[in-house]
């Protein structure tokens, strides 16, 4: 179930921008944000289910902050709180990767270890490295949705939070993949 609901969550994030577009281009801000609450709130509750007290409130801070968006713009009938979503993902994620470089294993050394488990240490400086882009990648995706959230038409924040920020992600990914095929070439034949 946890994977069901994992894969369910990472949809609707993705589909996020796109169903706000359609919602708000048919419907008012307060219904869009309704229907919006309606679907949070069980996944929320599925998620939290059979956690312990600890971990729950641990994890609670981004259901509640997620929730107060959308809340808020029902309640205010203004789009731009429900609009700020994926730039509160974005600083969510700054700090997750943010506090991994300050203490313990950084995120992309999490990551990496998953597959190799005795990473060499030049591989971890590269993943200490690869960290820091994606906090400046956090920072600057952040703005810009930020931006978009408060000033924009709702057409370019469709565009750049639907299509735009994840093409970035991606090109992130693979660039990152390159440097390190390309940088730890040697050790990869001697394997």
């Amino acid at each position: 179930m946890r994977i069901v609901l994992s894969v369910i969550g990472v949809i609707l994030t993705i589909a996020y921008p796109l169903a706000v577009y359609f919602g708000l281009s048919r419907f008012s801000v307060r219904a869009v944000s309704l229907l919006l609450l309606c679907l949070a709130l069980p996944m929320i509750a599925l998620r939290l289910q059979g956690k312990r007290r600890e971990h729950i409130a641990a994890l609670l801070p981004a259901p509640v902050a997620v929730i107060a968006l959308i809340a808020l713009s029902a309640v205010l009938e203004d789009q731009r709180f429900m609009l700020a979503l994926p730039a509160l993902i974005s600083a969510a994620l700054l700090v997750t990767f943010g506090a991994s470089l300050k203490s313990g294993m950084p995120m992309i050394e999490r990551f990496a270890r998953m597959q190799n488990p005795d990473l060499p240490p030049d591989h971890a400086v590269h993943c200490r490295q690869v960290t820091w882009v994606w906090c400046g990648f956090f920072v600057v995706n952040g703005a810009i949705a930020s931006l978009l959230a408060i000033r924009g038409p709702l057409e370019w924040w469709t565009l750049y939070s639907g299509l735009i920020a994840y093409v970035l992600m991606g090109v992130l990914f693979a660039a990152e993949y390159i440097v390190r095929r390309v940088r730890f070439r040697h050790e990869q034949r001697s394997h």
